[in-house]
């Protein structure tokens, strides 16, 4: 049950992490180039925030439905220890992806785990700050008005 629920921290965390840095840029004024639809809109023609998910000028519900599509192929199918050679909960290498991870000694990996378990907690709370503040309204200091 552990096992269960650490797992679940981590992809919420990685999650969390990915939110939030795309929260902060987009809303610096970085986005995508090109076209997001046959149509002709931009990236950038679309809001940020939650408002580019519901709202009038929103993507559209086909756009939303492959969003949602893609991201279940991704949980049902990519992220997931498939080989069984994970060396701890949240590891989807799969013997195939390594950047390094096997040079390093059992407390340098113990501590990296744990760095990334508490970057992802604040990555939680931090977009979570960012959607509330969306809602409320007002001005913060580094990502300007919502």
């Amino acid at each position: 049950r552990f096992d269960r629920l650490r797992y679940v921290e981590i992809k919420h965390g990685r999650i969390a992490q990915l939110a939030f840095l795309g929260n902060i840029i987009t809303r610096a004024g970085v986005h995508l180039p090109g076209n997001i639809d046959y149509a002709g809109n931009s990236f950038d023609s679309f809001p940020n925030g939650w408002a580019a998910i519901s709202g009038p000028d929103a993507i559209s519900g086909s756009g939303l439905g492959q969003i949602v599509a893609f991201v279940g192929f991704l949980e049902l199918f990519v992220m997931k220890d498939v080989t069984g050679e994970g060396e701890f909960v949240g590891d989807f290498r799969n013997g195939f992806i390594d950047f390094g991870w096997d040079k390093f000694d059992e407390e340098t990996k113990l501590k990296k785990r744990a760095i990334e378990l508490n970057n992802g907690r604040a990555a939680m709370m931090g977009i979570l700050g960012l959607m509330v503040h969306e809602k409320l309204g007002g001005e913060l200091p580094i990502v300007g008005p919502m």
